[in-house]
């Protein structure tokens, strides 16, 4: 089984209330105000971890918790011409002009594109592209589409600020500098005024692509259909379904466990659903799994200590340390 989720976050406390309207670009939590009654869960403290999602009644096994739409989402360089700029939907094309031609799957996602599509096509991102599919990176990616929200209007510099930031290394602030570059001379070639990028810092390139690495979800659609996906204990996708990459803001509140009982998931479209894996009791802290859990105890606790900066102690982890 291939696993659904491989996300970048981290379990450190944010300092804002994610049950906030996210206006600022096309994303809009599940809020209660939109559904016919809130979700089931609240975001509270937990005692080492932070800030962390916690049920306010029982959730049964397969229930479908809330769903989540994108801060910011972006194809990956692979996907260009075969998801949906906008919700990363599979495309379906008549003719291989058309494939070249419309990058949405709709009108609808074509309109809701606007607020970064508008200010995006004026600018050549070929060299920006290229550089980013040889060096292997997918985050500038995402912070391009912010940036053009932000000069669209349509979104601000401070919109990843509740996100907690990983911490880079010198060397890693170094590998940043051609990205950046590339990212702001795009800008500028395109014609865009010294005060419609006046934000496009060095030093808030640098801080988003920090909030980025430890935030960011890689998405994966789901085969199969919605109910029998909803109702099975966990979901397979494609190898090759990897679509691009998203970041939330609830999710984001989401602790980590080697054992979760929450999975996430992505069924057509990058926007997410997370859904019980088990019963989980009120009160109970809803985690999901950063990584692959099939992964041997050592294997797990070095990516989540390389890549999120912390060692796990989770039941299972902690199960496996007093057997050595």
């Amino acid at each position: 089984m291939v696993p659904l989720v491989r996300r970048m976050s981290n379990i450190h406390t944010r300092r804002k209330n994610p049950f906030l309207s996210i206006c600022n670009g096309y994303a809009n939590e599940s809020s209660p105000s939109r559904l016919a009654s809130p979700p089931p869960i609240q975001v509270g403290f937990t005692e080492s971890a932070g800030r962390g999602v916690f049920a306010n009644r029982r959730i049964g096994a397969g229930e479908l918790i809330h769903t989540a739409k994108p801060i910011v989402s972006h194809p990956s360089l692979s996907s260009l011409h075969s998801a949906c700029y906008f919700c990363l939907k599979k495309l379906q094309f008549k003719n291989q002009t058309e494939a070249s031609n419309v990058p949405f799957c709709s009108y609808e996602c074509r309109e809701q594109s606007k607020i970064f599509y508008e200010t995006e096509k004026q600018a050549d991102w070929s060299a920006f592209h290229e550089y980013c599919r040889t060096q292997g990176l997918k985050y500038p990616l995402l912070v391009k589409r912010l940036a053009c929200m932000i000069i669209s209007g349509a979104s601000t510099p401070e919109t990843f600020d509740i996100l907690q930031p990983a911490t880079l290394s010198s060397r890693m602030i170094l590998l940043m500098e051609k990205e950046y570059q590339l990212l702001r001379s795009t800008f500028e070639d395109a014609g865009f005024t010294d005060e419609q990028i006046a934000f496009l810092t060095k030093q808030w390139y640098i801080d988003v692509l920090a909030r980025i690495r430890i935030n960011s979800f890689r998405i994966e659609l789901a085969l199969g259909s919605y109910e029998d996906i909803l109702l099975s204990a966990a979901a397979s996708v494609d190898a090759e379904a990897a679509v691009g990459n998203a970041i939330y803001m609830l999710p984001s509140f989401y602790n980590h466990d080697c054992d979760p009982n929450v999975h996430i998931l992505w069924i057509e479209s990058v926007n997410a659903k997370l859904k019980a894996l088990r019963d989980i009791e009120a009160g109970e802290e809803l985690r999901i799994c950063y990584i692959d859990a099939s992964m041997d105890h050592d294997a797990r606790q070095a990516i989540l200590s390389e890549g999120f900066g912390f060692h796990c102690k989770c039941a299972r982890s902690s199960r496996r340390t007093m057997l050595i």
